[in-house]
């Protein structure tokens, strides 16, 4: 094999729960990972010269060692001490910086690649484990489907498929910094958790409703105060029919769930022409 094609998936939350900061600054968490139909292209193709080169339709994504591509490549090849180089086509359509994994499912997807292309025969769980060293969501990428995460994040339990349904992504025209997020985060008494346990189980029983019921991100009570338009999102989605709707990760985007396409089509329409987001897509759960 001289070439792959592969596909990067982002994932949503359906629900993040922080449970305390820990003695090494890192925040155990509790949640609900999905993935879905929003993809990135990656192509990766042997070549003769022994180096990594990266090619992308985004001018602002880093093609050097700044890139978990790059870094994921890098750390195969040195491993397995493969001299020949690679060259990768990066095609992205998963915002940045927008609580949807896009630089760790491009991480994922390059370590599958690699482990395609040059014959390495690493299990899953051995992908996972060296994909742990450069990202904690990356293992999660590598993975896919349905999964509580645990830990930092890095411990994972695999859950009953999600159900069937059409989810709008949004991604507002701001930035918000993962670490300023976490930093002012107020883990005290006050603080209302969602209860993952329970959606675990409205999961099993394939109840949609109960499972956008009891969604919940402790990290929105911290962002939306900041940046009110994620919450405007948040009830345009509701307004156009919306059965639950929540902000993915860290944000800024925002995910809506919708059991009929047509619904989900309004809501997108309805969402851009308020100017109320840069990216907006209609797309489905993306079960294994």
């Amino acid at each position: 094999m001289e070439q792959i094609s592969l596909k990067a998936l982002a994932k949503i939350n359906l629900g993040l729960d922080v449970l305390r900061r820990r003695e090494d600054g890192y925040h155990e968490v509790s949640m609900i990972m999905q993935t879905i139909d929003l993809y990135d292209n990656l192509t990766m193709e042997k070549t003769g010269e022994p180096e990594i080169t990266i090619r992308t339709n985004w001018n602002f994504v880093p093609v050097n060692q700044d890139n978990l591509v790059y870094r994921a490549i890098a750390m195969l090849r040195e491993e397995f001490q493969i001299k020949e180089g690679v060259c990768v086509s990066l095609q992205k359509r998963i915002p940045v910086a927008a609580g949807l994994a896009g630089g760790s499912s491009d991480c994922a997807a390059a370590l599958y690649g690699m482990n395609r292309l040059f014959q390495l025969h690493l299990s899953k769980e051995e992908l996972m484990e060296r994909g742990a060293r450069l990202g904690a969501d990356v293992p999660y990428c590598i993975l896919r489907g349905t999964a509580l995460a645990e830990g930092i994040g890095e411990k994972l339990t695999v859950l009953d498929p999600m159900v069937e349904c059409y989810v709008v992504i949004a991604k507002p025209p701001i930035s918000v910094s993962t670490k300023w997020v976490y930093e002012h985060l107020k883990l005290d008494a006050d603080m209302k958790h969602p209860d993952i346990k329970k959606q675990v189980e409205d999961i099993r029983r394939g109840d949609l409703e109960a499972i956008c019921a009891d969604m919940g991100n402790v990290l929105q009570d911290v962002t939306i105060p900041e940046y009110p338009v994620i919450g405007t999102i948040k009830d345009k989605m509701m307004e156009y029919g919306a059965v639950g709707s929540m902000m993915s990760g860290s944000g800024p985007t925002v995910f809506g769930i919708f059991t009929n396409a047509g619904q989900a089509r309004k809501a997108k329409a309805a969402i851009k022409a308020a100017g109320l987001a840069k990216a907006v897509y209609v797309t489905k759960i993306f079960n294994n």
